[in-house]
């Protein structure tokens, strides 16, 4: 496995594991929807589908985790738009840390592509 690829998979495996820890310590106690907490945390849980494949290096994997990932890009633009404070401000981390799985991801299925 080349060098690129091995980055390539430890940012992809890195991001998830932040955006998964960021989106339970948004919804928990850093900026609940509610004051009395609320059941979002739990858009944490598909996150961990891809985990084990992405760190096992599986390309398919890598195929749909890129597109899994869409959602949390879409929900840290609508956030960031309608929220304020705090919230904003983790849905742009929610931002950076998708397009970084994204990239990754995207670079990684390229790369490992058998040739033909």
């Amino acid at each position: 496995m080349s060098k690129l690829v091995k980055k390539l998979q430890l940012g992809a495996s890195f991001s998830l594991i932040a955006l998964t820890l960021l989106c339970l310590a948004w919804e928990i106690f850093l900026a609940p929807l509610n004051e009395n907490g609320s059941l979002l945390f739990l858009k944490a849980l598909p996150l961990l589908a891809p985990l084990f494949g992405i760190l096992k290096g599986k390309r398919y994997t890598y195929q749909w985790a890129s597109m899994l990932i869409l959602l949390y890009f879409i929900e840290g633009v609508v956030r960031t738009w309608s929220d304020q404070g705090l919230s904003a401000q983790l849905a742009a981390i929610e931002i950076a840390l998708s397009v970084a799985f994204f990239t990754c991801t995207i670079f990684y299925a390229r790369h490992t592509r058998k040739a033909s």
